[in-house]
């Protein structure tokens, strides 16, 4: 399946990426020990490469990430050698004596210190990068631990371009915290231990500085209150069977021309939060437009898409209009 991923250029600032990526035939793999070592490993590679969290959710068979990519800036050897003690806090000998050599290296100026360094790089401030180290080191924990080979991801990992602020990545934040929600493993978010906004809740600091700086605040009590209006309209607790939203139901709401709220229809699968290239802004998602023309010389007739009028959006709009029916 076509990874749907806009590349921006290296000087647009730092870029907030909505990722996802579905287990091999949509088997059920990932059971609670999976999840808690993805929910690990996610943790330290997005530490490794310079990656900050906003949030995610791991269910049993894909998993979400909702992260900000920072511009490339320099890293000092000191960093980078910071970084790699976090991806491999127990290395072998061997890892650890090739260190040691890496480190003399880089002291000296040597040409092996150069080359370990070039390659520490490459893999800092980069979305793909990024998802495609966690998947190898997730997958080679995983056929190890259950004694299997072979391929244990679907497809290469779908990518949403996300506006970094405003009503888009708050949106996007909430559908993704609200997926075991809409599995119905859970009636709150907060009560699942493998989404962001479960961990934030449970005092993760990491969570919580990532939900704490997509709504620009510094006090927990405050964001998650107001984050809470996103996840259920309400700060209180969600009302009875409040994510249960049939297809009949929302089918009716489609040819009857009618609005959910937002947060009841976040309950609901939205392709365009996964399928739509870029998600923001009207005039966000024209100037990534207008990228997107220089860089895939696509054709004048792709437009910036105005979200379905199933309910207020806010003004969002997404790049990709999508052919099959989008909600369910």
């Amino acid at each position: 399946m076509r990874e749907a991923r806009i590349k921006i250029p290296a000087d647009a600032g730092d870029a907030v990426y909505h990722c996802i990526t579905r287990v091999v035939n949509g088997e059920r793999l990932l059971d609670e020990p999976a999840r808690e070592v993805l929910r690990k490993q996610l943790w330290q590679i997005a530490e490794f490469c310079g990656i900050r969290i906003h949030t995610y959710a791991i269910l049993s068979n894909h998993f979400h990430v909702l992260l900000m990519v920072p511009q490339r800036a320099p890293v000092s050897d000191a960093e980078l050698l910071r970084r790699y003690h976090r991806l491999y806090p127990s290395p072998t000998k061997f890892q650890a004596a090739r260190l040691d050599v890496i480190e003399a290296e880089l002291r000296s100026g040597g040409p092996e210190g150069d080359a370990w360094r070039k390659r520490q790089l490459a893999l800092m401030s980069d979305v793909s990068q990024f998802m495609k180290l966690l998947k190898q080191r997730f997958s080679v924990w995983f056929n190890k631990s259950h004694q299997r080979y072979g391929t244990l991801w679907a497809e290469r990992f779908k990518s949403l371009l996300v506006e970094p602020t405003g009503r888009a990545i708050e949106t996007v934040a909430a559908y993704i915290d609200l997926n075991p929600v809409r599995a119905g493993l859970v009636d709150d978010p907060k009560d699942y231990r493998f989404c962001g906004y479960g961990e934030a809740v449970a005092g993760n600091l990491d969570a919580q500085r990532g939900l704490l700086s997509l709504r620009n605040e510094t006090d927990w009590s405050d964001a998650q209150a107001g984050y809470r209006l996103a996840l259920f309209g309400t700060a209180a607790a969600p009302r009875a069977h409040a994510a249960s939203v049939s297809p009949e139901a929302l089918q009716q709401v489609v040819v009857t021309g009618g609005k959910l709220p937002l947060t009841t229809l976040l309950r609901c699968r939205i392709r365009h939060f996964t399928d739509g290239a870029v998600l923001g802004s009207q005039a966000f998602v024209q100037r990534q437009l207008t990228v997107y023309r220089t860089l895939h010389r696509r054709r004048e007739r792709t437009s910036v898409r105005p979200m379905p009028a199933l309910t207020d959006w806010g003004g969002l709009a997404t790049l990709r209009g999508l052919r099959r029916p989008s909600l369910g």
